[in-house]
């Protein structure tokens, strides 16, 4: 089994222990996006500005490891066509279980984001990417798709762990783990996340994560920084995730 079918299985097993990021939105939550009345959520506590999205109504949308039944019902009851690919079976049915109820259209994906994503050129004005670079080992080449699906003037929007949660113990008063965090080069990191309940997850730095996106043609327009919402790390105030608003050029030609 691939590391990535590994973290497939993890998050379908914490759906149905009842992961918070694994509860789909109820229908009065629908009703209130369909009245102007909404927010989304890259990191654990706070909201992304609506700024960042813009008008919504009629634009392309895709939700990339988005599925979980949260952000894309909010984004189609503002009038986007959407789109959500995710790696999760169950992350996937809570999409349809919520687009069934509420009787709007979306595409639903399940497929691996580490693989070309399956789109041309061009096919989107948005990308929402909520915080999930931690279960991949390499997140440039995501960056790079991002951008090619992208058209000119798009926006990623995404979230990312800031990799200072590795270095900690359960209770998170010891530092007790060097970085980079990668258990597919440490076998025994590897064995302990599984038997931990915790999936495969990665280490990335700011510079990494940044860099990615610059490298891959991004302009970053704003950043803001969050906590674990809860924890001695979240109480102390250590900013352990960031949201970035990424644009595409609105001049930007096909890289050769």
């Amino acid at each position: 089994m691939t590391y990535q079918q590994e973290n497939a299985h993890t998050t379908d097993r914490w759906c149905a222990e009842g992961w918070i990021w694994g509860i789909p939105i109820t229908h009065e939550t629908y009703l209130a996006a369909c009245r102007g009345t909404w927010d989304v959520y890259l990191t654990p506590t706070k909201p992304v500005p609506h700024e960042w999205f813009g008008t919504l109504r009629g634009k392309r949308l895709l939700g990339l490891a988005s599925g979980g039944g949260q952000q894309i019902p909010i984004f189609s009851a503002l009038g986007a066509y959407c789109t959500v690919l995710d790696l999760s079976a169950k992350q996937c049915e809570s999409e349809r279980l919520v687009a069934e109820r509420e009787g709007y259209q979306v595409r639903i994906l399940q497929e691996d984001m580490t693989r070309p994503l399956p789109f041309p050129d061009e096919s989107f004005d948005l990308i929402f990417h909520p915080v999930s670079n931690c279960y991949i080992e390499n997140p440039e080449p995501v960056f790079r798709e991002c951008f090619r699906i992208l058209k000119p003037g798009g926006v990623l929007i995404g979230g990312y762990d800031t990799g200072i949660n590795y270095l900690f113990d359960e209770s998170e008063e010891r530092v007790v783990q060097p970085l980079p965090f990668n258990p597919l080069r440490d076998p025994k990191l590897y064995e302990e996340s599984l038997k931990s309940n915790s999936g495969i997850q990665f280490s990335h730095t700011v510079g990494e994560q940044l860099g990615g996106q610059l490298r891959a043609g991004f302009l970053i327009t704003d950043v803001y920084d969050d906590t674990n919402g809860t924890g001695r790390l979240h109480e102390f105030g250590v900013p352990t995730f960031l949201a970035v608003r990424a644009q595409k050029p609105a001049a930007c030609g096909r890289k050769l």
